[in-house]
């Protein structure tokens, strides 16, 4: 249900970084325009997009009922109704409770060294690269595909598989149709092949243990097994792909006082790294749809039945209400507020942790092992990924 304005490769634009975009005014709901000019309401301050994300009145999978808003002609996997994003209530509780446990502080914690060591070893091999080095081929998009490769038992040789199928599930609608229909097909079948290969011969991998505990719990349909596991690989890619590409871009551009700090003190990083997710968004897309089953009332608003509503989590992350330092200010001061950049209520993402942990450790650890490094193009001539519901550099050239 959302849309980023783009063309199907980058393009130079006149697009601006996403720690600029311009945000919404903030006050009450009102109503706005979905991209394919179908009515909708939109929640800019913190509690009232609080509010839509939590409340079980709002839903997702209302979205996808037959007298629900229309659909993208080339819908990505995101908008596949057996996605476990777009469900609710108890069949949306099954498939999080096979997950749930597989992500918690306790167990992200637990992988810390290994993806710290991923981390270094893509690092080790960056002086070799030569100067300029694009730190988007050799850093940031390599480092969450090997992070999820481990975690489902994958070796390297599927990582550009994973990188080219992770391209279409986020499809803005901009993509060819059956471009996207052919790339998707292709995932979902490793998807359903990889879950019986794990039933065949088990590992401790988070695909095993997504089977095991689909199986404890019963019924739940193969297909959405099959979208979770690639819900899991795209989610895990393109998230913290975006992140950190678009982190460095600002940090290198506008904050290098900010780069000792990084380098010099792992906590510290780690509090930077959640406000960066704080107040970088992922894409240009105006937050997170939902549809109410009733009369509901938002901030002293009534949003009749059926409305859809877009929580925009960017604006709100900048409510003056609730947030009184922005993004020209302390990096290192914690949150006043928990963000809404991996919503809240039921639909809360679980790989939060995770995704704080890697852009922790990849500032932390490339800031610590150059301390010189810089930027060695203009901002201004960033090419943007675009086609997607996220945007990030095509290509960021570093030096030191």
């Amino acid at each position: 249900m959302s849309a980023a304005a783009g063309t199907l490769s980058g393009s130079p634009g006149p697009l601006p970084p996403l720690h600029r975009l311009e945000s919404a005014v903030h006050g009450p709901p009102r109503p706005t325009t979905m991209p394919d000019g179908s009515p909708a309401w939109l929640a800019t301050r913190y509690a009232d997009a609080r509010q839509v994300l939590s409340d079980h009145r709002f839903g997702r999978a209302l979205l996808y009922a037959p007298d629900g808003p229309p659909l993208p002609e080339a819908p990505g996997l995101v908008d596949s109704p057996d996605l476990m994003f777009n469900q609710d209530g108890a069949e949306h509780l099954r498939l999080r409770r096979t997950l749930r446990r597989a992500f918690t502080p306790r167990a992200v914690a637990r992988w810390r060294p290994w993806i710290a060591s991923i981390v270094d070893d893509l690092l080790a091999v960056l002086p070799a690269r030569g100067r300029p080095v694009d730190v988007v081929a050799e850093f940031a998009l390599p480092l969450p595909v090997a992070v999820i490769s481990r975690l489902m038992g994958l070796d390297a040789s599927a990582h550009e598989r994973l990188r080219h199928w992770s391209e279409y599930a986020f499809s803005d609608g901009s993509r060819p149709g059956e471009e996207v229909r052919t790339a998707l097909a292709e995932f979902t079948a490793f998807g359903a092949a990889l879950l019986a290969e794990r039933r065949r011969e088990p590992g401790d991998d988070l695909v095993s243990s997504l089977v095991r505990a689909a199986d404890e719990e019963g019924g739940i349909p193969e297909a959405q097994l099959a979208h979770l596991v690639c819900g899991l690989v795209a989610g895990g890619h393109d998230s913290t792909m975006t992140m950190l590409s678009n982190s460095l871009l600002y940090l290198l551009g506008e904050r290098p006082e900010c780069w000792p700090r990084l380098a010099a003190d792992e906590e510290a990083a780690g509090t930077a790294a959640g406000r960066l997710l704080h107040l970088i968004p992922l894409g240009d897309d105006r937050g997170s749809a939902r549809r109410a089953a009733e009369e509901v009332e938002v901030g002293g608003v009534l949003i009749p039945a059926g409305a859809v509503v877009l929580a925009d989590c960017g604006t709100a992350n900048r409510d003056p209400e609730v947030f009184s330092v922005h993004r020209t200010e302390d990096l290192f001061a914690p949150l006043e507020a928990p963000t809404l950049s991996f919503g809240a209520g039921p639909h809360y993402c679980l790989g939060a942790w995770l995704a704080r942990l890697e852009l922790q450790l990849a500032l932390h650890r490339l800031a610590a092992e150059f301390p010189g490094l810089r930027l060695a193009q203009p901002p201004e001539s960033v090419e943007w990924r675009l086609g997607s519901t996220s945007r990030s550099p095509v290509r960021l050239l570093v030096s030191w």
